[in-house]
């Protein structure tokens, strides 16, 4: 599976982006993981081929994860963001709930105070 990230970018506190990620093939979940500088690398949010999703509790009401099947894609929208979500975004997916997982590239994301 490769994996095609695209979006994010410098924006102020308080304000919007949105990440996208398109999977070469067929997945069975796909997501972000975050890394901040000096920390370790962090589930920020995944979703199911059946739209189960699952978010970082320092995400959760502020993020939307959401997929379109018949692009094998997903989006996130990430709203009233803080300058704790600055960090790389990796595009994450697995074809099978237990499966190998693939990375995509890093996407910065920069919130400015």
């Amino acid at each position: 599976v490769q994996l095609q990230a695209s979006g994010g970018g410098l924006v102020q506190a308080g304000g919007s982006l949105r990440l996208s990620c398109a999977a070469s093939g067929s997945i069975f979940s796909i997501g972000w993981y975050r890394q901040a500088p000096g920390k370790q690398r962090e589930l920020v949010a995944t979703i199911t081929s059946d739209g189960s999703t699952n978010y970082a509790d320092s995400v959760e009401g502020r993020f939307t994860i959401s997929r379109d099947n018949s692009k094998n894609t997903a989006y996130m929208e990430m709203n009233s963001l803080k300058p704790e979500d600055t960090g790389i975004y990796y595009c994450n997916a697995r074809r099978t709930p237990i499966g190998r997982s693939y990375w995509g590239q890093g996407t910065q994301v920069t919130v400015s105070s």
